[in-house]
């Protein structure tokens, strides 16, 4: 494949993406997965997706959230979302972690598991997916979208019961939308996210009643 000097590069059926990188989201993952064969680190992912390190860490972090974890783990899970949130809202130039982060590193049978779960969905999509309708500058869509992702982040780190899955969903797809600059993807996922914000708040309302009623049985 030549390589083209435009911002915007061509794929192979004549859509186009928003980067440097001409490579799909999910050729990505697949291709890491297929080729490495020592542990995988942030800093590494961060490497591999390019000019797209915010939106394509924003999926990645928010697709760990969508696999079957262990109780609880969406509270760590979860603050990745939200620091490359606040950064993208902060318009920096590249993705800051804490050290202790950007070296914890996945097991590569681990990551092949995820890429194998993640790949064919990812698949699926782009098939559906090119840039269109997308309303804002680049420097915009980070800024606006980075705002209501954090929100969606804070609310994946609720320590709430299955709070964290529709908020995790939301946050990828608006991932793959700022990837693709797909205006009526980030529509879906900008509804999906409020729908899913309403009914994580639903339950903390729901939550902190029962907490109040039940603390006026409680003795003094």
């Amino acid at each position: 494949m030549v390589a083209l000097d435009t911002k915007n590069q061509k794929k192979a059926d004549g859509t186009t993406h928003a980067d440097n990188d001409p490579r799909p989201l999910s050729q990505v993952f697949e291709d890491l997965a297929r080729t490495t064969d020592a542990p995988v680190s942030f800093t590494e992912l961060e490497d591999a997706f390019t000019d797209r390190s915010f939106a394509a860490l924003l999926t990645f972090f928010a697709i760990l959230n969508l696999l079957p974890l262990p109780p609880g783990t969406g509270i760590v899970t979860g603050i990745p979302l939200v620091l490359v949130s606040v950064q993208m809202v902060m318009g920096r130039e590249s993705v800051w972690l804490p050290a202790f982060m950007r070296t914890k590193t996945i097991a590569p049978e681990r990551f092949r598991q995820v890429s194998n779960r993640v790949v064919p969905w990812l698949q699926w999509l782009e098939r559906f997916i090119r840039p269109r309708n997308w309303p804002f500058s680049q420097r915009q869509g980070d800024r606006w979208l980075g705002a209501f992702t954090t929100v969606l982040g804070m609310s994946v780190v609720l320590p709430m019961p299955l709070s964290n899955w529709l908020p995790a969903l939301a946050t990828a797809i608006v991932g793959i939308a700022l990837c693709e600059r797909d205006g009526r993807l980030m529509l879906g996922g900008l509804i999906l996210g409020v729908i899913s914000i309403s009914i994580v708040f639903g339950f903390a309302f729901i939550a902190a009643n029962v907490f109040a009623y039940l603390l006026t049985f409680w003795p003094f």
